[in-house]
């Protein structure tokens, strides 16, 4: 059945987020983050530079 593909809610006695039930062939363990590399100067636009140097402030 196709409901039981699906993830569930569940809800965390004491915590303000709720989880998510684990789907099968997934894992919790983060992405590894992709350095960031700058392109060669000739194909660089005008907001590249600073583009590439910000950092979303929650980092």
């Amino acid at each position: 059945m196709a409901d039981e593909e699906r993830q569930r809610i569940v809800r965390v006695a004491g915590s303000r987020r709720a989880q998510l039930t684990p789907v099968q062939g997934t894992t919790s363990e983060p992405h590894a983050r992709a350095d960031r590399k700058s392109p060669p100067k000739d194909e660089r636009g005008p907001n590249d530079e600073r583009m590439l140097g910000d950092v979303p402030p929650h980092y």
